[in-house]
């Protein structure tokens, strides 16, 4: 099981909400074979704070619908800390409700659906997958489709296949 810890930093998600989120990113990890007992944040926040970290970070002032900041990156020049004992800090995953909320209503599906869906690319995200080619987002959309799939969280006009 992963070590998941969740801010509503809006104070506007439901519990169950919260707890389906959980589930959804529980299921992920097992799928994707995470280590047992790897850490991760998510924060669930504002569009002005999610585009003050878009700004600070990335370098562009607009509100995004998901950012994540993977801690097992290295970057140039860094030494890889190998210890058994101590848990994968796998990084931080932030969401804006708002956003989430826009894009669920604008898709033309769930408001649930849409937050799970941007914790499993985040999370996606983190573990080191990416869709800057056509190869790349086909293999990870589908990872999400059936990650979500497993708990009905399907699109709108889309079948389970």
């Amino acid at each position: 099981m992963l070590d998941i810890d969740l801010m509503d930093e809006t104070n506007t998600l439901t519990t169950d909400l919260m707890e389906l989120v959980e589930k959804v990113l529980q299921s992920a990890a097992v799928q994707q074979s995470v280590k047992e007992g790897s850490e991760l944040s998510v924060s669930f926040v504002t569009n002005d704070a999610i585009q003050e970290i878009n700004k600070t970070y990335r370098n562009k002032d607009v509100p995004t619908d998901v950012i994540s900041f993977a801690m097992e990156e290295m970057g140039e020049g860094e030494i890889k800390i190998i210890a058994a004992d101590l848990p994968t800090l796998l990084g931080d995953i932030i969401i804006s409700v708002e956003r989430a909320s826009e894009q669920a209503e604008s898709y033309a599906h769930t408001f649930e659906r849409e937050v799970c869906f941007l914790a499993v690319h985040g999370f996606l995200h983190l573990l080191g997958y990416d869709h800057g080619t056509e190869a790349q987002e086909k293999e990870m959309f589908g990872l999400q489709e059936t990650i979500l799939q497993a708990y009905g969280l399907k699109r709108e006009g889309h079948e389970l296949s």
